[in-house]
């Protein structure tokens, strides 16, 4: 964040570490430009590719974990961000080592060979390959099975040289098909869902991400062993790695990082963009609704869009596994007191309007909080969660010697510590244990979200 950007870090560090200039190396130019010369073009160069999880356009607005994680640190720097979109991970490699970009922000999975060309930092959590396949009485369960069947990766990517080493394992009988570049691994799982072909690989948290949208995918075989993973640096780039960690380590960066990983590895909108047509220059099809009912809750109707979207993803066909339903996706007894049923739950209009109506009796739950803003950060953590947590977090924070109508690091603080013993056992706790890390990062989204498009023309 702006306000933490560490200047004297970084000017100590240009004079003890900065190194410039070129070296050749087995014939490929390789750059040691480091934070000295990155500074001085007032511009963070990253290469990353188009995925689910690392960078993509959606509504209009560029989106990824990595991509935002980036746009994080340039700001954390005071530096201009340019990025550099790749076809392959070689590609990206090759840009590192001759100096066309500072980073590689991508999820890089390690190996002997990129350890020694380069230093990994973000680490995130680790990963395995796995078969993707579909569900059915044919799919295959022991790697031995795979002789005499086909399956598409991408040309010298690390699920290429993981198959090749299968192949040999069990004598050669694999037929690998080779992917065209403009495929990306997540294209590639996509076209498996759809039986377009029949297997590929990837690793299992993307497989599962995929899993969550499309449920006639199979990921249950490994094909490999847990491995490391993170962003690339250039071996040379002493100080921009060093300055990578101090930002790491800062409180704002970590909770950052901690909102994206659920945001892109759970609940990713990438997928949005598979079940919901965006009318050009609109927030979601039903923009008219939310214009027309947000005046009566007093909010400002992106608000209220910004709500929807991390309800359903503007899905108004969607049920989730306890039965909550529609766009602003109210649980069976909230629909039925607002005058939905069976019928009309998933009608688009009356789903919002009685979303609005539940929404005006949690304003008169939380009418004590006078401050506007700080009353709809308490009304969309009871969206969430119910009131009743909310409730039991305001009353530990009052306990404490905190406001009780302050919310961040406030009674957010508290709603969190409900899954420790020592606070859910508290007397003045009503509702018992509740993981709240969940709706805390529900609020902060749906916030963001809403500063989003407010941007937006």
């Amino acid at each position: 964040m702006r306000k933490n950007t560490p200047i004297i870090f970084i000017t100590l560090l240009v004079f003890l570490f900065a190194s410039c200039g070129q070296k050749k190396n087995d014939g490929i130019t390789v750059s040691s430009n480091d934070l000295k010369e990155i500074i001085k073009s007032d511009t963070l160069k990253v290469a990353t590719m188009y995925g689910s999880t690392s960078y993509f356009l959606f509504r209009d607005e560029l989106l990824g974990f990595d991509y935002e994680m980036t746009e994080n640190l340039a700001d954390y720097l005071h530096l201009n961000l340019e990025i550099k979109i790749a076809k392959t991970q070689k590609e990206m490699e090759q840009w590192l080592e001759e100096g066309k970009v500072d980073i590689v922000a991508y999820n890089i999975i390690q190996t002997k060979e990129l350890k020694r060309k380069f230093s990994f930092v973000l680490p995130q959590e680790e990963s395995y390959q796995v078969l993707v396949q579909n569900l059915g009485a044919n799919s295959i369960s022991e790697v031995t099975e795979l002789a005499g069947k086909t399956v598409y990766v991408n040309e010298n990517s690390i699920f290429h040289t993981r198959l090749k080493a299968l192949n040999e394992e069990i004598g050669g009988t694999i037929d690998i098909k080779i992917a065209p570049d403009s495929l990306s691994n997540d294209d590639l799982i996509d076209m498996v869902a759809e039986n377009k072909i029949p297997y590929t690989l990837a690793y299992h948290n993307t497989a599962i991400l995929h899993k969550n949208y499309q449920r006639t995918l199979d990921c249950h075989m490994p094909v490999g062993f847990e491995q490391n993973n993170g962003w690339l640096v250039r071996k040379k780039s002493h100080d921009l790695r060093k300055i990578i960690e101090k930002w790491q380590k800062v409180p704002e960066t970590a909770l950052t990082q901690n909102n994206l990983l659920h945001k892109y590895w759970e609940v990713s909108p990438f997928f949005a963009l598979r079940n919901v047509t965006i009318p050009k220059g609109a927030i979601s099809p039903f923009d008219r609704f939310f214009k027309k009912y947000a005046p009566q809750i007093n909010w400002d109707w992106r608000l209220l869009a910004a709500l929807a979207y991390h309800e359903s993803h503007f899905d108004n066909t969607v049920v989730s596994w306890v039965g909550a339903a529609g766009l602003m996706q109210l649980m069976p007894h909230t629909a039925s007191n607002f005058g939905l049923d069976k019928d009309t739950k998933f009608d688009p209009e009356r789903n919002i309007e009685a979303g609005v109506q539940y929404i005006k009796s949690l304003n008169l739950s939380f009418r004590q909080i006078e401050n506007n803003e700080e009353r709809t950060k308490f009304i969309l953590a009871a969206y969430n969660s119910g009131p009743a947590h909310i409730l039991d977090a305001m009353a530990l924070a009052r306990k404490y010697g905190k406001n009780p109508h302050i919310w961040n690091n406030q009674v957010e603080y508290f709603l969190q510590k409900k899954s420790e013993p020592e606070f859910y056992n508290d007397p003045v706790v009503k509702y018992g244990y509740f993981r709240g890390k969940e709706t805390v990062r529900y609020v902060q989204n749906t916030l963001d979200t809403y500063k989003k498009y407010l941007k937006r023309k």
